[in-house]
């Protein structure tokens, strides 16, 4: 939310001008800088008009398969497991 309030800021809109730029409320505008809670549908309009679009898909894309098999998670998580320290 705050990412977004500094793109509308670096473009000099006011959240009115956004809000009539991006067919998204003033309110939900305005709730969403404050609270970060908005509708998927209302925050794609936001990127869409602030062309942040490409960012948003990119964060969106399937990372490279670091897993062949269960097993294979499964021992990843495992060792990731952190062991208690002994007493002496």
């Amino acid at each position: 939310m705050r990412n977004i309030r500094e793109q509308r800021l670096s473009r000099n809109w006011t959240q009115k001008a956004l809000s009539e730029k991006s067919g998204v409320s003033l309110s939900t505008l305005r709730k969403f800088e404050r609270t970060g809670k908005i509708s998927l549908e209302s925050f794609v309009k936001i990127c869409f008009c602030l062309d942040l679009l490409d960012k948003l898909i990119k964060v969106t894309e399937p990372r490279s398969q670091e897993f062949t098999s269960m097993d294979q998670v499964l021992e990843k998580s495992a060792t990731k497991k952190r062991q208690r320290a002994r007493g002496k």
